[in-house]
C-alpha cells in the first residue's frame, strides 16, 4: 500500500518522546487506543507508522525539540485535498506542541492531485509574451482600497493595464460587497482593461484575477460571470474557501490560470514552504502569493527562498506554481527581488503604486510605468546563467 511520509516538529522532554510520537501516529489515523483494534488490516495498514525520531539542534531549544517522521495510508485521505490535510494534520493541529514541517507524496498521490493546469509557462502563453524574447519576471498589481466603486476601480485598472503591468488582480478583500458587488464590478474592470489594450506601452496584453469568494453556488454564478465576460485569471484564499472548492470546483471549472492567496494560512503551524509552496501546487493553483521578507510580515529570506524552491521543483508530471512574493513590496526593490528569485516570478507591487506625489508631479501611472521598466531593466541585466537557474527547477508534464 502507498504511504504517505509525514514529517513533525515536535517538542517534548527527551524521556518522552517516544510516547508522544505514538501517540500522534494514533491521533493521525485512528484516534483510539491501539488496543481497542482486533482488525488485522486496520492495525497493519491503516495505524500511521512512527518511521524516525531525531533531535533538532537550535540554540534555544536543543533538547526538547524532534523532528517525527510518521508514515500514513494514502487510502486514508480518499485520496481528496481535504481529507489529506485532515490526516496529515486535522486533530494535532489542536496541539501547540506540534509543526508540521513537510510530506514526501507517493507517486500515487501525484497523480490523484490535479497541479496546475497553466503553471508558469501557461501565464506566459495567457499574456501573450513572445517565448523567443529575454526572460523577464512578470508583474502585478492589485487594486485598491476595499471601497471603490466598480467604476473608480475600472479607471484605476485601466491606468495598470495601459502602463504594462501583466496582471491586475482584486485585492484578496474585494469580494462581493454591497458597494462593488462582483456582477457589477467584474464587467466594468475587464471592459476597462479590453478597451486599455490598444493602448499599451508594452508588449502583450494585460490579464483581471477577480477574487472568488463564498460557498459552492456562489463561487459557481461568480464563474458563470468569468466566462461570459472572457476574464483571464481568478484569485481565490484557498483557507477560506477551502481546499476542496479550489480543486473539484476553481481548478477544475475556471478554465484560467489560478492565483492562490494565503489569507489565513498563517492560524495553521504548517510550513509556509509546504502549505505555499507544495501543496497549493498540487492543489491546482497556478501562481502562489507569499509574504516576501522585509515587507509588512514575518517571514524571512531562508523561508521565502524555501516557498519558492518548492513552487518550482521538479515533480515528475505536476507543472511548477509560480512563486508570487508580495506584501508591502516597492518599486525600488524590483532589482533585489529578481537577483534573488530569478525571472520565473511575478512580483506584486500593490498600495506603493498608489503613493504617487502629487506635489512632486509624479502620477499613479508613472509609479506603474517605472515598476515595469525596473522589471525589464532587471531581466537584461542579471546573469544570463541566474536568469535560467529558476527555470530549470521546473519540468512540464508532456
Amino acid at each position: 500500500m502507498d504511504r504517505i511520509v509525514a514529517c513533525y516538529r515536535v517538542r517534548s522532554e527527551p524521556g518522552r518522546i517516544e510516547a508522544r510520537a505514538r501517540a500522534l501516529a494514533l491521533e493521525q489515523s485512528i484516534e483510539m487506543p491501539l488496543e481497542a483494534v482486533a482488525d488485522s488490516f486496520v492495525r497493519g495498514e491503516v495505524v500511521a507508522r512512527v518511521e524516525s525520531i531525531v533531535p533538532v539542534r537550535s540554540a534555544e531549544d536543543a533538547e526538547r525539540r524532534f523532528e517525527v517522521r510518521l508514515s500514513l495510508s494514502l487510502q486514508s485521505t480518499g485520496p481528496e485535498a481535504g481529507q489529506l490535510l485532515n490526516m496529515l494534520f486535522g486533530n494535532c493541529s489542536l496541539q501547540p506542541d506540534v509543526e508540521l514541517v513537510d510530506i514526501e507524496p507517493p507517486a500515487a498521490l501525484l497523480a490523484a492531485m490535479p497541479g496546475p493546469r497553466f503553471g508558469a509557462g501557461g501565464w506566459r502563453a495567457a499574456l501573450g509574451l513572445d517565448p523567443a524574447a529575454v526572460p523577464r519576471a512578470l508583474t502585478c498589481t492589485a487594486l485598491k482600497p476595499q471601497g471603490l466603486a466598480p467604476e473608480h476601480l475600472a479607471e484605476l485598472a485601466a491606468v495598470f493595464a495601459q502602463s504594462g503591468i501583466d496582471v491586475i488582480k482584486d485585492d484578496h478583500g474585494i469580494a462581493d460587497q454591497g458597494y462593488a458587488p462582483f456582477a457589477r464590478r467584474v464587467p466594468a474592470v475587464q471592459r476597462a482593461v479590453e478597451r486599455a489594450a490598444s493602448m499599451r506601452e508594452t508588449p502583450g496584453r494585460a490579464l483581471y484575477a477577480p477574487t472568488l469568494s463564498g460557498g459552492p453556488r456562489r463561487i459557481a454564478e461568480q464563474l458563470r460571470i468569468v466566462h461570459g465576460e472572457g476574464v483571464g485569471a481568478v484569485l481565490v484564499c484557498p483557507m477560506i474557501c477551502g481546499v476542496p472548492a479550489l480543486v473539484e470546483q476553481v481548478r477544475a471549472e475556471a478554465g484560467v490560470p489560478i492565483i492562490a492567496h494565503p489569507a489565513m494560512a498563517g492560524s495553521l503551524r504548517i510550513a509556509p514552504a509546504l502549505l505555499l509552496g507544495r501543496l497549493f501546487r498540487l492543489f491546482g493553483a497556478d501562481a502562489t502569493i507569499f509574504p516576501n521578507y522585509g515587507g509588512r510580515f514575518s517571514y524571512d529570506l531562508v523561508t521565502c527562498r524555501a516557498i519558492a524552491q518548492r513552487a518550482r521543483e521538479v515533480i515528475d508530471g505536476v507543472r511548477a506554481t509560480l512563486p508570487v512574493p508580495a506584501g508591502g513590496m516597492s518599486v525600488e526593490r524590483v532589482e533585489e527581488m529578481v537577483r534573488e528569485f530569478g525571472t520565473d516570478v511575478m512580483l506584486l507591487i500593490g498600495g506603493n503604486l498608489l503613493m504617487a506625489t502629487a506635489t512632486q508631479g509624479e502620477t499613479v501611472a508613472d509609479r506603474a510605468r517605472a515598476f515595469v521598466r525596473r522589471v525589464q531593466v532587471a531581466a537584461s541585466s542579471i546573469d544570463a546563467g541566474d536568469a535560467a537557474r529558476p527555470s530549470r527547477l521546473s519540468r512540464e508534464p508532456t
